[in-house]
């Protein structure tokens, strides 16, 4: 049994860390735009005001916005079905609650797409992939206020119509379940809830300093799930053949040991990571156990019960389910365990698996095991893996190869279990990597950390010309896209 014909390949990015020209074409202030890069054992900074002469990743990136047709180019020599970007909402509407969207935005969306269409490949348009105005954190404090639901509806409604010819893919927002699993990180990034002394300071503040305020946070969630609702049945009205997905940072926990104490803290973490978001999103409601958790953090579920969200989050599920998938942890409740670091957050070490160089475990096994389980969750509807991928420290020889062999052996052994995976029986209608071309980490804000199959000269202290060149992995996953994923010699 091979992957199902017409099986979406293809790479992943998002506009905050491909783009750059932070400000060109009328494009307002973001989050990330705020961020200061930071390293395996730095945390990012971020600044409440942009400073004079420091530099911060995402105001040049790889400079995607004057590079995409030569990107796309490279894509399309790989054989690419599919490309998720993200659009970046500051660019379309720069405050986030201008009464008119900027048309040069649009239009430089347009233009991607378009460039997409001509080689053939479906655009997967993520519309809210960690890019708030940044307005929108100091006016309403994000996602907190109601106010800010209607505000991505009507961002998401005029992209919708704008594109409803030229694109069918769609996620709402990326790795919705940030604010469950990192809280801090989830604030910022995700729900855009800061406390007002954190946007009143002029120093930077690392992501440790940052408050939490749980209820905040929670609710801004629960608000998050309306927009995504409102937009999936706003999106189904104007075009009825949308595939409107989610999106969620899937973290695969085992339990350490056969202590049965083990296992019941590894099903609590899987339950409240990973299950909430998506049964909110796909089945339409609440999980039993989610509102416990929010009461044991000291939150007020009173929101939970409000008649006319329900109504909507049960009418706005979505199309299809869209997961990141880097490794796996283990969880346990013994002390003193060694610990590694992962994707948001980290877990036990797990003696049978290997790290890279961020200490992220190494387990394709674990991804058939999250894609039958997934499968079994949530019985006929599409899933589809949106994420996945190898950073790593990569060395230009003189002659300008790049041997990342190890990266190739990462997706070959990914692909392969998803491969048993469809012979199992799971529903997998696509594979995009993260990131098809190196970017900046979301995670450090690094260009050292790098994903891609195309190398694009540029690095942390600021220099390089952002030309690009294939690394050996680009000609092997053009192989693979040409077999169907047959060939992974």
């Amino acid at each position: 049994m091979s992957f199902p014909k017409g099986f979406l390949w293809g790479g992943a990015v998002a506009a905050n860390q491909c783009e750059g020209a932070y400000l060109e074409g009328g494009k307002g202030l973001s989050i990330p735009d705020m961020l200061l890069g930071g390293d395996v054992n730095t945390p990012r900074t971020f600044c409440p005001k942009i400073e004079e002469g420091v530099f911060y990743p995402s105001h040049t990136a790889i400079d995607f916005y004057h590079h995409y047709k030569e990107d796309i180019a490279l894509f399309a020599e790989m054989g690419f079905k599919c490309f998720r970007f993200s659009i970046n909402w500051a660019r379309i509407f720069p405050n986030g609650d201008d009464a008119a969207p900027n048309e040069e935005g649009l239009k430089f969306y347009e233009n991607v797409i378009d460039e997409c269409k001509k080689y053939g490949i479906e655009p997967l348009i993520t519309l809210n992939h960690y890019e708030m105005p940044f307005e929108l954190v100091k006016k309403y404090k994000g996602y907190y206020n109601r106010k800010t639901i209607d505000l991505f509806v009507k961002y998401a409604v005029t992209c919708f119509e704008r594109f409803k010819d030229k694109v069918k893919y769609w996620l709402t927002f990326n790795e919705i379940n940030m604010p469950i699993m990192e809280p801090k990180m989830g604030n910022l990034y995700s729900v855009g809830v800061m406390q007002d002394v954190d946007l009143q300071r002029t120093a930077p503040c690392k992501f440790p300093e940052l408050t939490d305020v749980p209820q905040e946070r929670i609710e801004a969630l629960h608000n998050q799930f309306v927009a995504s609702a409102k937009a999936v049945i706003a999106g189904h009205k104007i075009n009825p053949n949308f595939m409107i997905g989610n999106m969620i940072c899937h973290i695969t926990w085992y339990p350490l040991t056969p202590n049965p104490k083990d296992l019941l803290e590894d099903q609590r973490r899987d339950s409240i990571c990973n299950d909430i978001c998506g049964d909110v999103q796909v089945r339409g409601e609440y999980p039993y156990f989610a509102r416990k958790f929010y009461q044991d953090l000291g939150v007020d579920t009173s929101f939970m019960d409000n008649e006319e969200d329900k109504k909507i989050i049960k009418e706005g599920v979505v199309d299809f389910y869209t997961f990141s998938y880097y490794m796996s942890n283990c969880v346990t409740v013994q002390e003193g365990v060694d610990q590694v670091k992962g994707n948001m957050m980290g877990g036990a070490k797990n003696p049978y698996l290997k790290a890279s160089d961020w200490g992220w475990q190494i387990d394709p096994d674990g991804l058939r095991w999250t894609l039958n389980k997934l499968a079994s969750r949530y019985p006929n509807t599409p899933l589809m893996v949106v994420e996945n991928g190898f950073g790593a420290f990569d060395k230009v020889e003189a002659d300008g190869s790049i041997h990342d062999d190890y990266r190739i052996s990462y997706f070959r052994e990914h692909i392969k279990a998803m491969h048993e995976a469809v012979k199992d029986g799971v529903p997998l209608i696509g594979y995009t990597t993260w990131g098809p071309i190196d970017l900046v980490s979301a995670g450090t804000g690094q260009y050292a950390k790098r994903y891609g199959f195309i190398y694009v000269d540029k690095h942390d202290d600021g220099s390089g010309d952002f030309a690009r060149s294939r690394k050996d992995s680009f000609f092997w996953y053009k192989k693979v896209i040409e077999s169907n994923g047959e060939d992974l010699v």
